[in-house]
C-alpha cells in the first residue's frame, strides 16, 4: 500500500509518502508533479467537490467534530468564485447578491490551489484521491481531545509526539533540515504527515453512508 499525503504551501506542495514502513518527504511545484509517481491512494488537504452555494455537509460535520475550534475548517469554496472573479471584494458583492455566505480572505487566497486540485482530480477520475483534513486526523490520534493551535509551541510539540508514535521517526529532521530554504512551514510538513496517515489507513470520514457527489461527480467527503 503506497499512500501520499499532500499539503499546500506558498511555492507548491509538501508530499509525504508512506510505503510499508518507509516514510519519505518531497516538495513539488504543482500537483501533477507531486502525484506523477505510482500510488494506491492520495489524500489532499484542500476541498474536493464543491457546491454552487458553498455549503457542504462534510464541512459542517467536520466543524462539529472540532468544537470549540470550528474555525480550523474553511468553508464556502465555489468554483464560480475563481472562474468569474479576480478580486475578493467584487466576488463577495456577487456572493451577497446571490444571498450566500461571504468568502473569507483565507479561503480566497487558497483559490489557485483549489482550482488546481479540482482540474487534476476531474482529469484523473479513476485514481483514488481523497479530501483529508489534518486537524481531524490529529484529533483522532489524540484520542478525541482538542489540540492547542498548531502554530503554538505546545501545539507543535504535541503534533510531533503524535506523529512519532505513528512511525514518523525523522519528523524532527524534516522540520529542522529538510524544509529549510524551501518555503514550506513547520505546520505544512506536520499537516502533510497527518494527511498521509489518513490516506494510508483512514480512521473514518464525514459524512458516513452514501457518498455525496457534486455536479462533476466529485465526492464531497472529508477523511481522517
Amino acid at each position: 500500500m503506497r499512500a501520499v499525503g499532500l499539503d499546500g504551501f506558498s511555492k507548491g506542495w509538501v508530499a509525504v509518502t508512506i510505503d510499508g514502513d518507509r516514510r519519505t518527504l518531497s516538495l513539488h511545484g504543482d500537483i501533477s508533479d507531486a502525484l506523477a509517481g505510482p500510488f494506491d491512494r492520495a489524500g489532499i488537504d484542500i476541498p474536493i467537490g464543491m457546491t454552487d452555494d458553498g455549503e457542504r455537509d462534510c464541512d459542517r460535520l467536520a466543524r462539529e467534530r472540532l468544537r470549540p475550534h470550528t474555525s480550523r475548517v474553511f468553508t464556502g469554496a465555489r468554483r464560480w468564485l475563481w472562474q468569474e472573479f479576480v478580486d475578493p471584494d467584487a466576488a463577495n458583492r456577487e456572493v451577497l447578491r446571490r444571498g450566500q455566505t461571504r468568502v473569507s480572505r483565507q479561503l480566497w487566497h487558497l483559490g489557485n490551489k483549489i482550482m488546481e486540485v479540482d482540474a487534476f482530480v476531474r482529469a484523473n477520475a479513476a485514481r483514488d484521491i481523497r479530501e483529508v483534513h489534518p486537524e481531524l486526523v490529529f484529533l483522532r490520534l489524540n484520542g478525541g481531545e482538542p489540540l492547542p493551535h498548531k502554530k503554538s509551541e505546545e501545539g507543535d510539540a504535541l503534533r510531533r509526539r503524535l506523529l512519532k508514535r505513528s512511525g514518523f521517526r525523522e519528523i524532527d529532521r524534516w522540520l529542522t533540515e529538510a524544509r529549510i530554504g524551501t518555503g514550506a512551514k513547520r505546520d505544512d510538513v506536520l499537516d502533510a504527515c497527518a494527511v498521509a496517515l489518513a490516506a494510508h489507513e483512514p480512521g473514518g470520514c464525514v459524512p458516513e453512508g452514501p457518498q455525496p457527489l457534486d455536479m462533476h461527480d466529485l465526492p464531497m467527503r472529508i477523511w481522517f
